[in-house]
């Protein structure tokens, strides 16, 4: 099993940054795909981004290219996601998941954090 902690949302005006951290733990060593997915009110969960821990391959949803960021800290078992520039429309409680490999997919990730909200005022 792997657990996932994640943390840092908060509320933001429009224009301005947050980090959210992912704390994994447990068997990491099953798992090499880590990502960020966000679901907002009424809507499905969407992919924001995600990339592997065993190397450098990074896919972000066309909606956060050039505004966030996504890395690692293999030291500390740590994915993070920078957000810049926020928008009203990332309004979402975001979780971080992971799987055996890298995808875009929600239903291909094994394990989740609990969430963390993210609220953007205009």
């Amino acid at each position: 099993q792997v657990q996932l902690v994640d943390s840092g949302g908060g509320l933001v005006q429009a224009g301005g940054s947050l980090r959210l951290s992912c704390a994994a733990s447990g068997r990491t060593y099953s798992v090499d795909g880590m990502g960020w997915f966000r679901q907002a009110p009424g809507k499905e969960r969407e992919f924001v981004a995600a990339r592997s821990w065993s190397g450098y391959r990074l896919y972000y949803a066309d909606s956060v290219k050039g505004r966030f960021t996504i890395s690692r800290d293999n030291a500390k078992n740590t994915m993070y996601l920078q957000m810049n520039s926020l928008k009203p429309e990332d309004t979402a409680v975001y979780y971080c998941a992971a799987a055996r490999a890298i995808g875009t997919v929600a239903g291909a990730y094994d394990y989740w954090g609990q969430g963390t909200q993210v609220t953007v005022s205009s």
